[in-house]
């Protein structure tokens, strides 16, 4: 069996729900399950010449940052507003996330260098909203968008082309719930 389906395998056993919502926030706090989510996250990535990671606060912070040491890159933030973000910065805007709600996504221009090469990494992905988003922010600060890295994918059909290449561990319909 692959690191990536024995992977699959926990999450799909470990994965606890709370009033609807799973809590994969829950599964960082094994710190075996952390650094085998960043293995596997990061190993379709090897090779592609990925320079930063970049993650969506607040999971996805702790998820990039694990595939970022795994792959010798640096770690990029992608932040709500509100939060301190020093310099000039993108904005984009993106409609309809998993709750239903339209927001803005904000990166620091200056941490993306003409053409460096960015992976973005997440826990899940419902409506992809956010993650278009962010490809577009990375795409605005001038890299280049490598692909996607989820733990958990359950993107509409539509909307997975738009994101390029997306790698998974786990589909949604396959994790109880």
């Amino acid at each position: 069996m692959s690191r990536r389906d024995v992977l699959a395998a926990e999450i799909a056993s470990k994965l606890r729900y709370f009033d609807g919502h799973s809590d994969t926030l829950g599964l960082f706090a094994d710190a075996g399950f952390l650094s085998r989510a960043g293995a596997v996250l990061a190993e379709p990535f090897r090779g592609a010449d990925v320079v930063k990671v970049a993650g969506i606060e607040a999971r996805g912070f702790v998820l990039a940052t694990t595939v970022a040491l795994e792959l010798g890159a640096g770690f990029i933030g992608i932040r709500k507003p509100g939060a301190v973000l020093a310099g000039e910065k993108a904005e984009a805007r993106f409609e309809r996330d998993w709750r239903g709600h339209d927001g803005v996504l904000l990166l620091q221009r200056h941490v993306v260098g003409a053409g460096e090469r960015v992976l973005l990494v997440d826990d899940w992905a419902e409506t992809g909203a956010k993650a278009l988003a962010a490809r577009e922010l990375i795409e605005a600060c001038g890299g280049v968008y490598v692909g996607l890295s989820l733990l958990v994918n359950q993107l509409p059909a539509d909307v997975q082309p738009r994101l390029g290449r997306v790698e998974f561990v786990i589909r949604a319909e396959d994790v109880a719930g």
